[in-house]
């Protein structure tokens, strides 16, 4: 390609001139191309690739100099000669002579800089080229990317590092590429090349290490080997980088909305001088901001805008604060440099002023935010000021200009935020302006929520408020308690802020701690879990919900229907249909939200005590702000959440409770108590006025609560552990130990729990303090570092999903093994063939129309999961499929018709069941059992399969012909032969010609072609006779309908009669073929005039002699027409022949005979297939390269 022109110093060191003329030079890299050049081609090779020299890419040159000149310009490069000496010859040709009119050097220079400076400019107008944020030398390792491994454009490049990579104990120095599905490796070391290429989605392990030989190390495992990267300039830049991309890929497994959410990723609009990709700074950007909103329980979709080091004034202590100020579209959030001191949460939504106070000594580069609720923020020491407070200023009027839309497309009847502000008994400053859902008195407004019966009365509040059971006792001292908590937080909302701007400290902390009073516990979960934020900027939305939701069934609806009465029933608000009704709506609603979840057990316990402290708006926010951000995949299908936390408590168990990991271990207890444990967050296996406290802390801490105190549980009954005999006897200490745990603080009577793990008749365990409990796995276990669960949640997910995968990839081939003949490990390797395929397809999309959401949907059965539209099985097919190979062009049109054979419900994509039952049936019948079962499967899957297909391409709805019911009683084993002979049907003319055409593309190319062709049109011949034979029979029969015809009728057809019977069939044979009086001859056949002969078929069944059938190529198929006429009046609709004919006919043919039984090597053609796509083509493998060298 042609280059801006740039200064050469030395035109000849490590270039070899093939061409010169006066002016220009063109020059090959030494080390490239034949011969390598020798020793010193070696070297200059291997330094080009440890130097990442753009001769890499593009080893040929061209230099332009003037004759009296040393100076050099490269005016173009490229990959190959051809390209090269293109741009050579245009020069020639166009250049050369114009030159010499100039009589300047420098105007020379000039005109050939100018000259391909237009070049260039003309071919980017003219291609749509536009400059993008990538620099020229990342551009370049693209294009060496895409070289060197075969990489589409749709494969996006992030980042390349340079790195060693070990093979036993030799490193090989070379270049680490990292994309978006695939990590590879390329290292190029006098004459010896190594590549590497593992997909993301099948990396089991990658973890960090360190040892006295590789003192920063990487190791990538698979199912199948591990890989040692070392002696990286930044390792932990690299590390963080290949975490986010395998986590993308776990992503994609786990969820099918993955791939488009990852398949256009944004670009940066700012430009920077960083030598990365613009994708990189954007992974980098989605990195931060997912850790942003983590943090501070933001809505899933925030992203972080920058952030910035200050101080923050705090009035409750008169100190400065040194943090971080993070700057969003919807907030501005602040956390003190030590972590538990201070953080704060801003929605621009509440803010009305934004500016720059006056700078003092004691406020440098001051801004001043004030809020609805009469609260200033005062944050200094920012470096950037200006550009900060117009930053803020811009979100804040795209906030406000937000509001006023939504107020007038919603209706709001409050005009004032003060009327949202003076409700009484309420924190939350900021609550969304509420519904009728959340407005007292208003029944009519209530009604439209049930999802039953109008009479069902609404609750139009917490449940805990209407079925509050106080103790008889008039003045209770628990009652004292609860008032003497709620005066503490009263205090504290006065001296540190009320609602979602609240100051929260360690002061914040400690309150929870000690348990959060009962009417004020709804409206604080709502704060502290961000649930308030995604309620406040979403008004209406539960109503709407509720409304589409109405009525509707399905399988989520039929599960929560069935669990209603299970939740809670011992608490009298689920004892009536007021609580069951609000409990169905909620759990509906969420359903109808987000149907990847749907509903899962356990789901329903959480959602009931939700409903006792919040309205019913609230718990479902609640509920959102559980499944989709706290406890990230915990309730779909699969509960991944809770067995990737599983992996990480035993982690810190062996890490926390060393001494007790072994037992459990060996025992499996951990695995059992877990997910009953965090599913419900402690809910299901201690009384509930004690588990409502653990709630409390989880939604203010988040998940490090439940390890936390799952921990002290464990550490508390260590001795009991070490002395049980077997898991039975473990999980009845534990039970007893969470029956005891109890709330002497709590003001409710005790709602009567029993753990269903308590079997034994022995001695009730002691009660625990729950709030000493909770403090004392402060005490024990806080060091424990949310940063450093989802480090570990990150190393357990990869685990998780591919045992997953592997779970699936075993009940697929245990429930298809009965089906076919192949063995277990036959059917593993061909399943990991077909899921390569799919996510091959995933990944760069397919051309059937199909999108990546339609291809891939782990909800479905095992069995659906993974599907393949036409292009990849013409891949597969071409690889594994006997006769695909030796029959070149006309593999394409066999791969067609046996897709469409195996499409039986016509959504152009077929699952692996329907690949292996077609792969079986041609490698299992046609080639190892007798030659009557052969050709019985050609029969089957060629006897009716008419052109429905538009240029090539199948159509979206396919029509299932009856055949496809014989092929499964064929398939039965245990009927007998003869009886399935009798059941089929007979083959028609047009499904015959169809059958033919098959079998000529089946045997071209095939080493015994002409003899297969020989031997089929005298197979063919003979079952036309015995087809216009046939006919007479099929005539006699109808002989006395003739009498009720009208005579010209019966005239026409005595006629016809009389020329059928003087039909005389010649013979098809090659000595005959001139004087054929109808022949089937291909388009592609006449132009090799040795095989037109051989690739003939008498066509009988005419109706007239004199008009005879020739043939058209039409879309690379054959179709036969007769006289000109439309195809539909050439086919002779009474023409027919039976199985037992046809079968008869073939075995008289020994070349056929001898076709069909030739053996086939199963293991090797499966071997061959994952071969093939190591050579960098592609279409890649399922698993990982093995590090192929070529010398």
């Amino acid at each position: 390609m042609w280059v801006h022109p740039e200064e050469v110093l030395q035109a000849g060191a490590l270039w070899i001139t093939e061409r010169a003329n006066p002016y220009f030079i063109l020059q090959k890299r030494k080390g490239h191309g034949d011969g390598r050049g020798g020793l010193a081609g070696l070297l200059v090779g291997t330094l080009d690739v440890v130097l990442d020299s753009s001769a890499r890419v593009a080893p040929y040159r061209i230099l332009y100099q003037t004759p009296d000149s040393l100076i050099y310009w490269i005016i173009a490069h490229g990959c190959s000669r051809k390209e090269i000496t293109e741009h050579w010859e245009w020069l020639e040709q166009n250049l050369l002579q114009t030159l010499s009119i100039f009589e300047n050097e420098n105007d020379i220079t000039t005109f050939v800089k100018g000259k391909v400076q237009g070049i260039i400019a003309e071919y980017n107008k003219n291609h749509d080229v536009k400059e993008d944020d990538d620099t020229d030398k990342f551009k370049e390792a693209i294009c060496t990317f895409r070289k060197l491994f075969g990489m589409p454009e749709e494969e996006k490049l992030v980042n390349y590092y340079s790195c060693s990579y070990w093979k036993g104990r030799v490193p090989r120095q070379g270049w680490l590429y990292l994309s978006i599905n695939h990590i590879c490796f390329y290292s190029y070391l006098l004459g010896k090349e190594a590549k590497l290429v593992i997909r993301w989605a099948d990396i089991t392990q990658l973890e960090k290490s360190a040892t006295l030989l590789l003192p920063d190390a990487v190791k990538v495992s698979t199912r199948v080997a591990e890989h040692v990267f070392s002696v990286f300039l930044n390792i932990n830049e690299t590390f963080k980088l290949m975490e986010q991309l395998a986590n993308i890929a776990m992503r994609q497994l786990l969820d099918n909305k993955g791939f488009e959410q990852d398949r256009s990723l944004p670009k940066l609009k700012r430009k920077t001088p960083k030598k990365v990709s613009a994708l990189k700074r954007d992974l980098d950007a989605r990195a931060k901001s997912e850790r942003y909103r983590a943090l501070f329980r933001l809505p899933k979709d925030e992203k972080l805008d920058g952030h910035t080091g200050c101080t923050l004034w705090t009035p409750f202590n008169k100190m400065h604060i040194l943090g971080q100020m993070f700057v969003s579209t919807n907030y501005i959030c602040f956390t003190s440099k030590e972590e538990t001191l201070c953080s704060l949460i801003i929605p621009l939504r509440e803010v009305t002023i934004v500016e720059k106070a006056d700078s003092s000594n004691f406020f440098p580069s001051p801004v001043s935010i004030s809020t609805k609720n009469r609260m200033t923020f005062l944050f200094a020491n920012l470096k950037d000021r200006d550009f900060l407070v117009q930053r803020i200023s811009d979100f804040l009027q795209q906030t406000t200009s937000k509001i006023y839309f939504e107020r007038e497309t919603t209706g709001s009847v409050n005009s004032s935020d003060d009327e949202v502000y003076s409700q009484q008994g309420s924190l939350l400053s900021s609550s969304p302006q509420r519904s009728s859902l959340g407005s007292e008195g208003s029944s009519e407004g209530e009604r439209q929520f049930n999802l039953n019966d109008n009479s069902v009365p609404t609750a139009t509040q917490a449940l805990m408020t209407m079925y509050r059971r106080r103790s008889p006792e008039e003045f209770n001292p628990k009652l004292a308690k609860e008032f003497l908590k709620e005066q503490a937080w009263k205090n504290h909302i006065t001296e540190y802020g009320q609602g979602v701007c609240m100051y929260r400290t360690e002061k914040t902390k400690d309150l929870v701690l000690k348990g959060i009073p009962e009417n004020m516990r709804g409206e604080l979960w709502l704060l502290f879990s961000g649930a308030i934020n995604e309620m406040a900027t979403h008004p209406g939305y539960y109503e709407d919900l509720v409304e589409k939701s109405m009525g509707k069934y399905n399988l989520a609806t039929e599960e929560i229907e069935r669990d209603l009465h299970r939740s809670l029933p011992e608490h009298p608000a689920f004892q009536n249909e007021m609580g069951i009704a609000a409990l169905r709506r909620v759990l509906t609603a969420y359903a109808f939200r987000n149907p990847n979840i749907g509903y899962c057990q356990a789901m329903n316990i959480v959602t009931s005590v939700l409903l006792l402290y919040a309205k019913e708006e609230e718990a479902f926010w609640l509920l959102v702000a559980l499944c989709e951000r706290m406890l990230p995949d915990y309730y779909n299908t699969r509960v991944v959440g809770a067995l990737v936390d599983q992996g990480v408590f035993e982690e810190l168990a062996r890490e926390y409770v060393p001494e007790l990991y072994d037992c459990m271990q060996d025992l499996g207890v951990i695995s059992t108590i877990s997910l009953s444990w965090f599913l419900t967050l402690f809910l299901s296996v201690m009384p509930f006025e004690s588990a409502v406290v653990v709630v409390d802390c989880f939604f203010y801490e988040g998940i490090k609560v439940i390890f936390q105190l799952a921990l002290s549980v464990l550490h508390a009954n260590i001795h009991q552990l070490l002395g049980a005999k077997d898991d039975g006897e473990a999980m009845t200490v534990l039970g007893r130990y969470l029956d005891s745990v109890s709330n002497k603080d709590s003001t409710l009577p005790p709602i009567p729990h029993l753990h269903s793990l308590l079997t034994d008749d022995g001695d009730p365990h002691p009660e625990v303090d729950i709030f000493k409990l909770v403090r004392s796995s402060y005490e024990k276990f806080g060091s424990i570092r949310a940063d450093v669960i989802e480090q570990m949640r990150f190393k357990q997910r990869l685990r998780v999903i591919q045992t997953i995968e592997d779970t699936t990839k075993r009940n697929v081939v245990r429930t298809i093994v009965t089906e076919t003949a192949f063995s277990i490990d036959e059917l593993e390797e061909l399943y990991v063939l077909f899921k390569a395929e799919h996510l091959t397809s995933c990944y760069w999309g397919g051309t059937g129309g199909s999108n990546p959401t339609e291809r891939h949907d782990p909800s479905l059965p095992y069995l659906e999961q993974y599907r393949i539209d036409l292009e990849q099985f013409r891949g597969l097919f071409s690889l594994l499929f006997p006769w695909a190979p030796v029959n070149g062009a006309h593999a394409d049109l066999l791969a067609l018709r046996f897709f469409r054979l195996l499409d039986h419900n016509g959504d152009s994509l077929i699952n692996f069941r329907e690949f292996i039952s077609g792969l079986s049936e041609y490698w299992w019948v046609t080639h190892e059992q007798e030659p009557d079962s052969a050709f019985e499967a050609t029969q089957y899957f060629f006897e009716d399969i008419t052109p429905e297909t538009s240029n090539g391409r199948p159509l979206k709805k396919l029509h299932t012909p009856d055949y496809r019911h014989y092929l499964r009683l064929w398939n039965q084993g245990t009927k007998n032969k003869l009886d399935n002979m009798k059941d089929l049907p007979k083959l028609n003319q047009s499904q015959f010609i169809e059958l033919c055409k098959t079998l000529y593309n089946m045997f071209n190319e095939d080493a015994q072609e002409q003899e297969l062709y020989h031997a089929t049109a005298t197979v063919t011949s003979l079952l036309l006779e015995m087809g216009e034979v046939g006919k007479l029979f099929c005539h006699s029969k109808d002989q006395e309908e003739q009498d009720q015809d009208d005579p010209e009728e019966r005239d026409g057809r005595g006629e016809q009669l009389s020329a059928m019977e003087d039909i005389k069939l010649e013979d098809s044979s090659p000595k005959d073929t001139g004087t054929s009086s109808s022949m089937l001859i291909s388009d592609d056949e006449t132009k090799d005039d040795t095989s037109m002969s051989s690739y003939s078929v008498l066509s009988g069944g005419s109706h007239e002699l004199d008009d005879k059938l020739h043939c058209e190529d039409i879309n690379d198929d054959t179709v036969l027409v007769h006289g000109g006429l439309p195809h539909s009046t050439s086919i002779d609709k009474d023409w027919a022949i039976t199985f037992e004919q046809f079968l008869a006919s073939v075995l008289t043919e020994q070349a056929l005979v001898l076709y069909f039984e030739k053996p086939v090597e199963v293991a090797a053609r499966i071997t061959n297939a994952k071969n093939v796509r190591k050579v960098g083509c592609s279409l890649l493998s399922a698993s990982d390269y093995e590090i192929s060298l070529s010398g």
